[in-house]
């Protein structure tokens, strides 16, 4: 078993690492940062909580997840790799494209694994779409949404005026990655990325168009949508694939579900279009948040493949970059 210190306890650490990390095959969470100590043994009794420095320090720990604000993920990551121990960073990886570039290096210069929790490539839209994907021919068009009705700011980091918050770092990081991993590096961005409700001190909508040749990829998110429409959609040459509604991990995990039991991911069927104007329902699989860590697992215990290598979400960083500089001069950018 790999010994886990998960570095955090607010939402990302409380209801989604924690719970996955527990119940992954060949992890064992044995530690947690926290500065609210009570509140994690609330939820798990007898839990060890310690500093951040002491964790490090623990010769036992072999692998530190970290889910703080997205500020400290470069250089908690520096430290936790200075200390010889393998690395887990919640999504967004970092900050900037150069934070990206040294943690990268870094990794490799300690022969460390460093992977990063974009864990939207388990989606049960994603995970369709895979399956079907050759059904639809050629894409020609592909709308990616992460659409919610939130029209209260709340105070949190994530929608204060901060480095990192907002919802193109936090929100766009999952479908860009989504984006990239299923159809390569675009030629271009153009991006619309903006606070839209009244009290918004960072952005809180984006509309972000990916140039492939012929083929545009649209992502999009709102606060502000009341009704929303399809989270996936995609326009090939041959069908249509139209699937509604977010992928229902988070909210199992929410509603303190275990990962992996009966009926873990299920979600409803996506429909399927043919050039003939047919159209069947497709069984949706299952979501499955679980296999990245069991995948991380693997990765430091047996040197398999690391499910999101450092590399892919440094990709990732570059068209967050793209795109806040082409919302801001209002053009498209090459990348």
């Amino acid at each position: 078993m790999i010994n886990t210190a998960l570095i955090g306890f607010g939402y990302a650490g409380k209801t989604i690492h924690s719970p996955l990390i527990r119940a992954a095959q060949g992890l064992d969470l044995t530690t947690i940062v926290s500065s609210r100590p009570d509140d994690v043994h609330a939820d798990l009794p007898g839990m060890r909580v310690t500093t951040f420095d002491e964790a490090l320090a623990d010769p036992n720990i072999q692998l530190v997840v970290i889910a703080t604000p997205n500020d400290l993920h470069a250089p908690q990551a520096h430290a936790a790799l200075n200390a010889g121990k393998h690395v887990v960073i919640d999504k967004p990886f970092c900050l900037t494209v150069s934070e990206g570039e040294a943690l990268v290096d870094h990794a490799r210069r300690a022969d460390r694994v460093l992977s990063v929790f974009h864990c939207r490539r388990w989606d049960s839209n994603f995970l369709t779409f895979s399956r079907i994907r050759d059904r639809l021919g050629d894409p020609y068009q592909v709308v990616l949404r992460y659409d919610r009705w939130r029209p209260e700011v709340r105070d949190r980091w994530r929608e204060r005026d901060g480095p990192g918050s907002g919802i193109w770092f936090d929100l766009g990081s999952h479908l860009i990655d989504q984006a990239l991993s299923q159809f390569g590096w675009p030629e271009a961005i153009s991006a619309d990325i903006a606070p839209q409700r009244p009290d918004a001190q960072t952005d809180d909508f984006f509309h972000t168009t990916l140039f492939y040749g012929p083929l545009r990829v649209i992502l999009h998110s709102s606060m502000l949508t009341l009704a929303v429409g399809p989270a996936f959609e995609v326009q090939g040459s041959n069908g249509a694939f139209v699937k509604y509604g977010m992928d229902p991990q988070e909210d199992m995990l929410k509603a303190g579900r275990t990962p992996g039991d009966d009926g873990w991911g299920g979600d409803r069927d996506g429909h399927l279009t043919d050039i003939s104007g047919n159209t069947e329902s497709i069984a949706s699989v299952p979501g499955n948040y679980l296999a990245y860590y069991e995948a991380i697992a693997r990765a430091i215990a047996d040197g398999a493949h690391n499910p999101v290598p450092a590399g892919d979400a440094l990709k990732v960083m570059q068209v967050i970059e793209a795109g806040f500089r082409s919302a801001r001069e209002g053009r498209r950018v090459a990348l």
